[in-house]
């Protein structure tokens, strides 16, 4: 299996964030719709393996079987893009703009939810045949889940609070690791090893991810859970997300950006630059520094083969 090594790898996380910010809002929409839908089925998955067998371990090893499959395909989650996109911005990529990673990020999260209220729509019915009956075992579990974790989160006031926000940052800390580590190979196989061990981790420590949240407490209220919608913004959601977006970016993106990424490398260019003094000067390298920017600006990225 190859090893791509870390300074490849900060160069390969900006290709992807560059990447990602370009695309067209309908691929943007359908690469997180479907990103997010392979992701819950899994989490639907990983649930009933856990309530069926009682050992949720178990649960937790076969949960990454859909972040797998979202990634093989080249769909996006929140998560990942929270990571990603602010490198090429702060990389200074052509069309990397602060509105363009908002547009990206709004663009996902909407794409990431619809997908996700699809499958837990879709769960329910099955869990409850159709709403005719209670909801099964595993339906009582996912109804549990989301119970506890808004109104078990709110009954301890602003510790509940800070914990949530915590389990978010710890949970993107793991799930952008995986993203990040897809690229450390270049085979199949050492992409799928490299990325179910963080993922494997968050899911059994019950961390909190934005986007199987979008499932599960859906889903529960569907089935009639005792907690509300505000309940689960306010007490999920949306301090889920800001923690996500916080883990991922601080604890995975920045520190291999700057201490493997481009500064170092624009360090190590001008240190060439600098022996090179004296030597005959080619066609290709007379272009001014302006000509390069308009060439690269003018001609659009191509989608990172690594990603």
């Amino acid at each position: 299996m190859s090893y791509v090594k870390p300074a490849e790898l900060a160069t390969r996380m900006v290709d992807a964030g560059a990447y990602k910010l370009q695309l067209s809002t309908r691929d943007t929409l359908i690469r997180a719709f479907m990103g997010a839908a392979l992701l819950t089925i899994a989490a639907a998955f990983a649930v009933t393996v856990s309530t069926q067998t009682g050992q949720p371990l178990l649960g937790a090893v076969l949960f990454p079987v859909g972040f797998v499959m979202l990634y093989l395909l080249g769909y996006d989650l929140l998560t990942g893009v929270f990571t990603l996109g602010p490198l090429a911005v702060l990389d200074r990529r052509p069309g990397a703009t602060l509105g363009a990673l908002m547009r990206n990020w709004g663009l996902v999260f909407l794409g990431n939810f619809g997908g996700a209220f699809l499958v837990a729509i879709l769960m329910a019915i099955y869990f409850t045949y159709g709403f005719s009956t209670a909801p099964s075992a595993v339906g009582e579990a996912i109804s549990e889940i989301g119970h506890g974790r808004t109104v078990g989160y709110a009954d301890h006031g602003a510790a509940g609070m800070l914990t949530l926000f915590i389990r978010g940052v710890l949970c993107n800390w793991m799930v952008s690791t995986g993203v990040v580590l897809a690229m450390v190979s270049d085979s199949t196989i050492g992409k799928i090893v490299a990325m179910w061990l963080p993922i494997m981790l968050f899911f059994y420590m019950g961390f909190e991810h934005s986007i199987v949240n979008m499932f599960l407490f859906p889903s529960g209220l569907l089935m009639g859970a005792d907690f509300t919608v505000w309940d689960y913004l306010i007490w999920n959601e949306l301090p889920t997300v800001v923690g996500n977006l916080v883990g991922g970016l601080l604890f995975v993106g920045l520190p291999i950006y700057l201490t493997h990424g481009r500064p170092k490398a624009r360090k190590g260019r001008s240190a060439g630059r600098l022996g090179r003094l004296g030597r005959a000067l080619t066609v290709d390298t007379a272009l001014t520094s302006d000509e390069r920017r308009r060439t690269e600006e003018s001609t659009p990225l191509p989608e990172p083969t690594h990603v």
